[in-house]
């Protein structure tokens, strides 16, 4: 998963350094290696969010390509409190991809279609133009600004000089509860 170094800086120091001890359950206990997986996964991910919730940094986002759901909330959205968002005009943000958005919002309608796969394209077609654009999360104001690629450095050196002059927000508390 990409980002995980980022949570092994915020490690419990009661979690022995290669991770936790190995555990063995009886067989009929085990979950299949699909969940396992998708349990590490989460706790990963939750570790990730938490890291960057705390982080004390200067924290700007720039979406170069596709930001969706879960993900893109918690690798430093506005939500998430990011100080500066950015996103390429070529960027997607939204709460799914269009093919899951269509196979969800349209299902009834794709089964009863004479012509199923023309009829998903042309919703594919029509959602991608309604919400895949970075533009709309910036009239939300989700996005502060939308910047052609080649303004890119321009525009992350100038926020950081902003940032660099905004005083550091006091902690709330001494260490926070991450999620194990």
């Amino acid at each position: 998963m990409a980002g995980c170094g980022v949570v092994a800086a915020v490690r419990s120091r009661a979690e022995p350094p290669g991770g936790p001890s190995p555990r063995a359950l009886p067989s009929s206990a085990r979950p299949a290696p699909d969940d396992r997986e998708h349990a590490g996964m989460i706790r990963r991910g939750a570790k990730l969010a938490y890291a960057f919730a705390e982080a004390t940094v200067p924290r700007i986002t720039l979406v170069l390509r596709k930001a969706y759901g879960g993900g893109y909330g918690v690798m430093g959205s506005e939500h998430l409190g990011a100080d500066m968002n950015f996103a390429w005009p070529t960027a997607e943000i939204a709460v799914m991809g269009a093919p899951a958005a269509v196979d969800i919002l349209h299902r009834a309608e794709l089964a009863t279609a004479a012509e199923p796969e023309q009829a998903r394209a042309k919703l594919m077609e029509d959602y991608q133009a309604k919400y895949g654009s970075p533009y709309l999360a910036a009239e939300r104001g989700f996005i502060d600004a939308v910047i052609p690629p080649a303004d890119s450095r321009r525009q992350i050196a100038a926020a950081l000089r902003l940032l660099s002059r905004r005083p550091l927000a006091e902690r709330t508390a001494k260490h926070g509860n991450i999620p194990l």
